[in-house]
């Protein structure tokens, strides 16, 4: 079954891994690195998002609510609502330090930074 943009309502992760992230003005500004479960309420916590730095020197990872991420075909990637200059003060850190505590400080910093409904 479609979600209301046409898009399929499951996905494998492996499929989402790597794919490129764009703002709204089009502008690459990373790519999705990994994503984060919640086993506890069967959900996706937050994509982890890398970009800045060169060759993987100095990249910041961004923990981005999933549902702030919206597929666009034709971009060949995800499309946030966000600006760079958003993206740039947004909460970031090590992969390591994302998933301390199972998450769930990078997560409450995610959804208050960006205002997304929370779905616990």
């Amino acid at each position: 079954m479609p979600t209301p943009q046409g898009h399929t309502t499951a996905i494998r992760g492996s499929r989402v891994i790597g794919t490129d992230v764009y703002s709204t003005s089009g502008d690459k500004i990373g790519e999705i690195e990994d994503v984060m479960l919640d086993k506890m309420h069967n959900n996706i916590m937050f994509a982890v998002v890398g970009f800045g730095g060169f060759l993987g020197m100095g990249e910041k990872y961004h923990p981005i609510p999933w549902a702030s991420l919206d597929y666009e075909k034709d971009q060949g990637g995800y499309v946030v609502p966000y600006t760079k200059e958003q993206l740039e003060k947004a909460p970031a850190d090590s992969i390591h330090e994302l998933s301390k505590d199972d998450g769930k400080t990078a997560r409450e910093a995610a959804f208050d930074y960006y205002k997304v409904e929370r779905y616990w």
